[in-house]
């Protein structure tokens, strides 16, 4: 077996970062997510000083090895060149409430500063005939690994100690849709309130469907959050019904009228949207919809589609991540988009553009 070093070329970074994130890494990660609502089935890493959330898969051929990322092919182990620093187990981890609740089921940590919850474990639309395909909300209720709703003492709570701790810098909290016209946004707000009071200036970003009463918005601004994710998913209506049949029937009209609303009330940058690569939307309408989506306000975080175990998409469909050049193109592009807009996810107050683990973009400066 050898071992050589490798200078990448101009934008090899980047490749290797679109490599990792379609074909994963071999790592023992101590702060790992499965399950879920999001992007999950991944270890937290900080790849080359940035927070970064890989799949874990044992049939990669990248691993870990001394603070270094290889890639081992054909007998052969070579040193791509990037430090890699698996991120620490948090301490609040070990704390539970009073009545017995571990923190680490109410609330986890995601890439290297954010705590992320979904305040209800339970969607109205995962019923087969409606679940996003993509979707494990409820695996992870089913197993054991979290609630099923956290209370807003609960993660105000878990809040404080993630702070006080670990130097947490910002929350994320989502939530399974509900049949109110709310869409599970009140709970939410109240969930805000409660974290605010117990950490005052903790930046926060909620996210939900787009509200039947618009003015929902502006009572989770007035709550204390700071920053909002409306997650389409796809721009395409044909995807939708395929991807997403509950959800595609809150149309897209009513996602641009929810979107303008939240940059009224948020502000711009401050709004934000999940594009999905990989779901068969064409790429050029893909980038043209994020650069209208930029036109607005929003920030389009696109990242790979994500084969997840216990998903329609892999246990019925045996979908695939998409290509790397695919990926890698439109990231690009909409990178670019983004530049030419003047926004990038840094500037978010919190949340999942604030972090930009789970994407390539914060590798291209977006």
């Amino acid at each position: 077996m050898s071992c050589a070093n490798a200078t990448p070329a101009p934008g090899g970074d980047v490749r290797t970062r679109v490599d990792l994130a379609i074909r994963g890494v071999r790592l023992a990660a101590p702060v790992r997510r499965t399950g879920g609502a999001g992007p999950s089935d991944d270890g937290h890493v900080v790849l080359d000083g940035l927070a970064t959330a890989l799949p874990l898969r044992a049939d990669s051929p990248y691993l870990v090895r001394d603070g270094r990322i290889l890639r081992e092919e054909l007998g052969a182990v070579t040193d791509l060149g990037v430090d890699v620093e698996p991120v620490r187990r948090p301490a609040f981890y070990d704390l539970s409430t009073a009545d017995g609740v571990p923190y680490e089921k109410i609330a986890r940590l995601h890439g290297s500063e954010v705590l992320a919850t979904t305040v209800v474990q339970t969607c109205s639309r995962y019923d087969p005939a409606d679940r996003c395909r993509f979707c494990a909300i409820e695996s992870s209720l089913e197993s054991g690994a979290t609630i099923a709703v956290k209370t807003p003492a609960m993660l105000a709570e878990v809040a404080e100690a993630a702070v006080r701790l670990d130097g947490v810098k910002h929350v994320v909290l989502t939530t399974g849709t509900s049949t109110a016209p709310d869409r599970g946004a009140r709970h939410l707000a109240r969930c805000v309130r409660a974290i605010r009071e117990a950490v005052p200036g903790l930046p926060v970003q909620v996210q939900c469907e787009p509200p039947a009463d618009l003015a929902t918005l502006t009572e989770l601004k007035e709550a204390g959050a700071d920053s909002i994710g409306i997650h389409v998913e796809s721009l395409d209506d044909a995807v939708r019904r395929r991807w997403m049949p509950g959800k595609s029937t809150v149309t897209l009209a009513e996602y641009r009228a929810a979107w303008r609303e939240a940059v009224r009330v948020f502000g711009r940058n401050q709004v934000s949207t999940y594009l999905l690569v990989g779901l068969g939307e064409d790429p050029d309408e893909l980038v043209a919809g994020a650069a209208e989506l930029v036109e607005m306000g929003v920030y389009p975080f696109v990242v790979p589609f994500r084969p997840l175990a216990g998903t329609l998409a892999v246990d019925e469909d045996g979908a695939l991540a998409p290509e790397a050049a695919v990926l890698e193109d439109v990231s690009r592009r909409v990178a670019e988009a983004l530049r030419a807009g003047g926004m990038r996810g840094a500037d978010q107050m919190a949340g999942c553009a604030a972090c930009g683990a789970c994407s390539v973009l914060q590798n291209l400066s977006a």
